[in-house]
């Protein structure tokens, strides 16, 4: 289906798509550089409609004027045109007439994506080779399904990860963040899962909790349980390196035991994060993994965690490299500095001359998130003997097989919320379907129109938290106006009664890699006007999600693709033929509409998954024009192991 040329001058390759001719790489148009340090290669790309390059934040379809995107992982508060979290160094283009391709370039090493609007595009990375792999689709779903059958499908998530999870920095003790989860549950508002952030810890120490503070911890978790409710606390790699000797024995038994980046004159690296100073744990050596694993069983005894959600793994430091600066030489100080926030490959990090079991952490840094949470996917199934819960900030190709990700320190802000839906978007192109933002944003005071906007957006992310900062009032739906709270819970119920739905586009990402949370040029491809769209998207291919990101507003406009589609609420039905509506939405209703020829498994919904999947499931059918519908159901147990591997599960075509 495709051909490839070699041309020697000017030298490159081109390769085209046979079925329409469309040549989809030509590098001849700039010369291919490759020194150790420095390797560039140029490409002329067959339209503008380029989307991926994480992790950034910007609009779904990217700019192709001039536009330079870094790849290097960085803690940074999500800000246009700064190099984020995750390192994902894939794109997907849209070819004109509706085909597709993707092109994955291998490389960890810190990374330019230049983008010309030739249209063109310069790859330039600093470190390893030019490893590129081509998906030729030829169909958008397509492209993605042959990405992951490179890098490994998602994982299943357990069911109860589905559920709606609520966190926030400065509860201040375990009392007050069980006072929340008793008001949730007196008001009959679901909720899964019970989060704590680094304020649960003794000193921002890992692996203990405040004994003062946090006293009650067990037994708050012990409640949850009780109530069919998840646990789910942040661990940080930095391990704090200044206790008595003998007195902390995450820190005592790594150093025996030779676990931690070391300079590059052979001693710990020693940086600084919330505990004050610490030394960074080496994941890229497996005898890290079994510490890892034995340090997680000792909490576990005391604090029995369904959950982790592995933060500040960059990794971030707050200081540049190490309390030593770093040394000269090529590795910190190479001869060309990727643009990346800082101007300094160590900036906010340990050095890059930093020694690590498998190699330099020039090498290994965009891979650090990964690695970690490998370590902790595999400590969890080796303690609670079910589906591992992860959620990772930091992410790098193949992280879906391991955990979700969370778009990391968002704003209380109406862009922060439309920019929540790209980002979203984005890592499903990257194979991470369990993804979401912060729902009613993480730094500044939401207010209760944007908390009530976002809680309706967020029901609709795969992945549902709402988390706060500290010093800020509360944003959980309790803290809000009857009206408003009753809005928030409605849309969870919704959310709840969507659930074997949801939970089987997850299946099928799991099997085969389709995407979950999906932008409508997907499904849609050969219409020019939804190769654009990010303010929209869709569940699979049939639910139709159109929230409102604005203030002060009653209304929403939003594309409805050609065809028949569904009022989710009323069924009420419109026959369109590919144009923008305008819908009604007040301030407690968020417009979904079900598309024709779909048919979705439903249960009435309860206030946890576990109480869920006790009651009646129902089917909505949304026939189409010929009368005919179609749907799915996987069903197994929602937590154990492999289930689809062993048999052990039920799946139903309607």
């Amino acid at each position: 289906i495709y051909s490839l040329d070699f041309s020697r001058d000017p030298f490159g390759v081109l390769l085209r798509r046979r079925a329409t001719g469309t040549v989809l790489l030509n590098t001849t148009v700039a010369p291919l550089i490759f020194a150790d340090q420095f390797l560039q290669i140029s490409t002329l790309l067959p339209s503008r409609f380029l989307y991926g390059l994480g992790e950034h934040r910007s609009t779904l379809l990217h700019s192709l004027d001039w536009t330079t995107l870094t790849l290097w992982a960085r803690d940074v508060s999500p800000t246009e045109s700064f190099n984020l979290y995750g390192a994902h160094p894939f794109y997907l283009l849209m070819e004109e007439g509706g085909d597709a391709h993707g092109v994955f370039l291998l490389n960890s090493n810190a990374m330019e994506v230049a983008l010309q609007p030739a249209p063109g595009l310069t790859w330039r990375t600093i470190g390893g080779v030019l490893d590129f792999y081509i998906f030729l689709g030829p169909d958008p779903n397509m492209v993605i399904q042959q990405y992951q059958q490179v890098i490994g499908f998602p994982a299943m998530p357990p069911l109860w990860a589905l559920g709606f999870h609520l966190c926030r920095w400065g509860y201040g003790s375990s009392n007050e963040t069980w006072q929340t989860v008793r008001a949730m549950r007196n008001y009959q508002i679901p909720q899964d899962a019970q989060w704590n952030d680094i304020d649960y810890m003794d000193g921002y120490r890992d692996f203990t909790f405040d004994p003062q503070k946090f006293a009650s911890l067990p037994s708050l978790v012990e409640d949850l349980h009780k109530h069919g409710q998840r646990y789910v606390m942040i661990l940080d790699p930095g391990i704090s390196s200044t206790n008595p000797h003998g007195s902390y024995w995450p820190f005592d038994e790594a150093l025996r035991r030779g676990l931690f980046l070391n300079t590059s004159q052979g001693q710990p690296l020693i940086g600084q994060v919330w505990p004050g100073f610490t030394a960074f744990a080496d994941f890229s050596n497996p005898d890290t993994h079994q510490w890892w694993l034995e340090n997680l069983q000792r909490f576990y005894a005391h604090v029995p965690f369904d959950g982790l959600w592995i933060d500040m793994n960059e990794p971030s430091n707050f200081m540049d490299g190490s309390q030593d600066g770093c040394p000269p030489g090529e590795l910190d100080s190479p001869p060309y500095v990727p643009a990346v926030l800082g101007d300094s490959i160590f900036a906010k990090t340990v050095c890059a001359s930093a020694k690590q079991k498998a190699s330099v952490h020039y090498n290994l840094h965009n891979l650090y998130g990964l690695m970690e949470t490998k370590a902790t996917a595999s400590a969890l199934i080796q303690i609670r003997g079910k589906r591992p819960f992860v959620i990772s900030r930091s992410t790098f190709p193949s992280q879906g097989r391991y955990s979700g990700h969370w778009l990391g320190d968002n704003r209380s802000q109406w862009k922060d919320m439309y920019y929540s839906i790209p980002g979203l978007l984005s890592f499903s192109l990257f194979g991470i379907p369990l993804v979401g933002a912060d729902i009613c944003g993480f730094s500044g005071s939401t207010s209760e129109e944007l908390c009530t906007r976002w809680m309706q957006l967020g029901a609709f992310y795969p992945f549902a938290r709402n988390h706060n900062t500290q010093n800020e009032k509360a944003q959980d739906p309790t803290a809000f106006s009857p009206a408003a709270r009753t809005a928030m819970k409605n849309v969870l119920l919704t959310r709840y009664f969507l659930l074997p739905f949801l939970y089987t586009l997850f299946h099928r990402a799991h099997v085969q890699g389709d995407t979950v949370a999906r932008p409508l040029f997907f499904e849609f491809p050969w219409d020019v006007a939804t190769l654009g769209l990010d303010r929209q998207f869709l569940w699979g291919r049939s639910l139709l999600v159109t929230p409102v990101l604005e203030p002060g507003v009653d209304s929403v406009t939003g594309y409805v693709p050609r065809g028949v589609w569904y009022d989710f609420y009323t069924g009420s039905s419109v026959n369109s033929s590919g144009e923008m509506l305008k819908m009604l939405a007040p301030l407690d209703h968020l417009n979904l509409h079900v598309r024709e020829g779909a048919i979705l498994p439903t249960q009435k919904p309860g206030t946890t998954t576990e109480a869920t999947r006790r009651n009646p499931l129902r089917l909505i059918v949304a026939l189409s024009r010929s009368g005919t519908a179609w749907g799915d159901l996987f069903w197994d147990d929602g937590e154990s192991l492999d289930t689809f591997e062993r048999g052990s599960y039920s799946y139903l075509i309607f």
